[in-house]
């Protein structure tokens, strides 16, 4: 992405609060066992703001009436440091690439940042950042208000993310273009196991050659923990335990995706492992896709998404009780949330930097937020029936159904940005087939 979008991302940020400073840290290292680290993934909002991708790194936004400055904090140049990890960019590579007013080492931070903060009022920081360097941010202005002869200085705090991931609901052509292709990669992967799918294999054999798919294609990450869960386990959800064996006559459910540069897919399949449904899942799967397809059609700018959920809910309700799994009225069986035993997540969430993208549901009077176009959004969803439930029909016991696919909001109603990928009966058993 051109660094001139994250330019226009500060700025609109800058122009949105009021006078002061805001400061946005970049995600730590972690460690996974004794001195070895999870493979690096940047703080979205971080990322979202400078496209910079190193650990240990800071942006500082300050505000007043007549300047506005933004600063770059990263880890200087090391030679031994290229050696084992590979060169970072330093101070003068930052500089050159990214189009802010200052860059500085880390190490010159804790001289900075109460010079910086001296004559503010406000400090702008994500509240759930604990790192030491928002601690001495804090510290600073605490010194700076107790100093003697200071007249302003920091009076409140805001939580800078109620900003940043405001700005993330609507998503540019340029981040529409990496989900795009994101879920060009995870469509393969889907198709790839259910060609590959037979009975006997493990489940974590199908998600080995969907991670073959990303991987071969230059998508390094998972966008999440992937499920692949046959028969019974559907019935959790979030299984990641991917150890069981596929058995003939089960279903198995999909549920996994990859990241290209950052930005999340996030989609759900379900078939069966022999490439047949049975009459039951049939049954099944045809009430879930009918939900899908008709709550996607729903959506379009000025919906709410509260009524989405509510029109879902009442469409699964129906469905349970089409199948003999629910006996009664509709209003009366959702009133007593008798459904949700069944059908018990939410219909969707936002996705694009995380595949659950952080941005608000709810505008500033607590009111449900209508679609615009540009919003992201998965559709997801399901029936879970579990093997032990004796209150539904013996055939229906064991069979658990996610359908999901990522949804773009446009002008004049939605584009499914993974409608390529093999949903229907039909659709399904040919690619099993082939």
């Amino acid at each position: 992405m051109n660094e001139t979008h994250y330019q226009a991302r500060r700025q609109k940020l800058l122009a949105s609060i009021e006078e002061g400073v805001a400061i946005l840290s970049s995600s730590p290292l972690k460690i996974r066992s004794n001195d070895t680290e999870y493979p690096y993934r940047q703080n979205s909002d971080f990322y979202y703001l400078t496209g910079f991708e190193e650990a240990n790194a800071l942006l500082v936004l300050v505000k007043t009436k007549e300047i506005e400055r933004s600063i770059l904090f990263v880890e200087p140049y090391s030679d031994e440091f290229a050696l084992w990890n590979g060169a970072r960019l330093g101070v003068e590579g930052a500089m050159k690439r990214f189009e802010v007013d200052e860059v500085h080492s880390i190490l010159e931070y804790p001289n900075h940042i109460k010079e910086i903060l001296r004559e503010h009022i406000a400090l702008y920081f994500d509240f759930h950042d604990d790192s030491n360097h928002l601690k001495l941010a804090q510290q600073s202005a605490k010194e700076l208000r107790e100093s003697r002869g200071v007249k302003r200085y920091i009076r409140s705090f805001h939580d800078v993310t109620h900003w940043t991931r405001s700005m993330r609901l609507i998503k540019s052509s340029e981040e529409i273009d990496k989900i795009r292709y994101a879920i060009s990669l995870t469509a393969l992967a889907h198709h790839e196991a259910m060609k590959q799918c037979q009975n006997g294999l493990r489940e974590f054999e199908l998600q080995a050659c969907m991670s073959y798919i990303f991987l071969s294609n230059g998508a390094m990450n998972e966008a999440y923990g992937a499920i692949v869960a046959g028969g019974n386990n559907a019935n959790t959800l979030h299984y990641i335990d991917n150890r069981d064996v596929l058995k003939e006559g089960d279903l198995v459910l999909i549920d996994a995706a990859c990241e290209w540069e950052l930005y999340a897919s996030d989609i759900t399949r379900t078939f069966p492992v022999n490439g047949k449904f049975t009459e039951a899942q049939r049954a099944v799967y045809e009430k879930v896709l009918d939900v899908q397809l008709r709550v996607i059609e729903a959506m379009k700018p000025d919906v709410k998404r509260d009524w989405l959920q509510s029109y879902s809910e009442e469409l699964l309700c129906q469905a349970l009780i089409d199948l003999g799994i629910l006996n009664g009225e509709v209003s009366t069986l959702l009133e007593a949330k008798a459904h949700k035993k069944y059908a018990p997540h939410g219909i969707g969430h936002w996705m694009g930097l995380d595949v659950h993208d952080p941005c608000p549901y709810v505008d500033e009077s607590g009111e449900s937020l209508a679609f615009m176009a540009g919003m992201v959004m998965t559709i997801e969803p399901g029936i879970y029936i579990k093997a032990e439930d004796e209150s539904v029909p013996l055939k229906y016991r064991g069979i658990g159904i996610r359908i999901e696919d990522d949804i773009l909001i446009t002008e004049s109603g939605c584009e499914n940005l993974s409608s390529m990928i093999a949903k229907t009966i039909e659709e399904i058993e040919e690619m099993c087939k082939s």
